[in-house]
């Protein structure tokens, strides 16, 4: 029990900074996909922190496990998580989608360490770690492959025909994670495009599927345990509902946060909140 409680303390800890990385970088352009960030941050902690087998200083490590980061526009989610993996310094932070930088506001392979694909056309992650899952099952590779998605893909017709065929192959070594947050550019997802019954669709084309509270720590890490332990000799999904903006409460309660725009006062009054908010053992 006090392992567990240990392990959850960490990863409050790293959930904690995720977020704080996330709004420093934010600030420096004064707009972008905070409420994602916030929202997904527990997730990337558990990966980051604890699921992923990874080498920091060898990105290119080739027994690595795979993340594809398929919603792009997660980047800054994403770069925060590496800086708290110690595979970006945290000094780069401030060139956060500057010319010449190499964490731009959308996640490219090209320039960013630990980034495994160019994300952000949404629908293209899951066929890709298809590939990437067979390729390493031919090669007699243990590695892992994780595609974070969001529910706006869930529009697409290649996420389906790639869920398909991760399912005819086989594909033990596929987990995907879904950020169920019902929101995307066009409005809220479910009336976009009607998603639901959600985990039974995954379940008929053949996955394990988990549906759990992407900001309840404990829930997310017994989930990425279940999924990585599972010996059924099929793909693995993980349904997150999160919660945009988590952690500072008037970025939670604004109607439209998909791309977010903050007046400058306002970054600081946010990093407050969330300086505030985290339990002591995560300060």
């Amino acid at each position: 029990m006090e392992n567990q409680q240990q392990t959850l303390a960490s990863l409050r800890r790293c959930a904690y900074r995720i977020r704080r990385f996330a709004l420093r970088m934010g600030e420096v352009q004064g707009q972008g996909y905070i409420g994602q960030a916030l929202g997904w941050a527990d997730v990337l902690a558990v990966a980051y922190a604890h699921a992923l087998n990874l080498r920091p200083d060898e990105p290119e490590w080739e027994d690595r496990d795979r993340f594809l980061l398929s919603h792009g526009h997660y980047a800054i989610a994403f770069y925060a998580a590496l800086i708290e993996a110690g595979i970006i310094p945290e000094s780069e932070l401030e060139t956060y989608g500057s010319d010449d930088s190499r964490l731009p506001m959308s996640g490219m392979a090209t320039y960013t360490p630990g980034m495994e694909i160019s994300g952000g056309s949404l629908g293209q992650g899951l066929p890709i770690a298809v590939g990437m899952a067979l390729g390493l099952k031919h090669k007699r590779n243990a590695a892992f492959v994780y595609n974070s998605m969001s529910d706006g893909e869930l529009d697409e017709g290649s996420t389906w025909e790639a869920a398909m065929g991760a399912a005819h192959h086989r594909l033990d070594n596929l987990i995907c994670l879904v950020d169920i947050n019902n929101q995307q550019a066009d409005g809220p997802s479910g009336k976009v495009m009607g998603f639901e019954p959600l985990a039974d669709k995954w379940a008929a084309f053949g996955w394990h599927v988990q549906r759990v509270d992407g900001n309840d720590l404990p829930a997310v890490l017994a989930a990425f345990d279940r999924a990585r332990q599972l010996t059924e000799p099929r793909p693995r999904v993980i349904l997150f509902d999160t919660l945009m903006g988590k952690g500072v409460p008037f970025l939670e309660q604004r109607e439209k946060n998909h791309f977010i725009r903050v007046d400058p006062p306002e970054w600081q009054q946010a990093l407050q909140i969330l300086d505030q908010s985290q339990p002591e053992e995560a300060v």
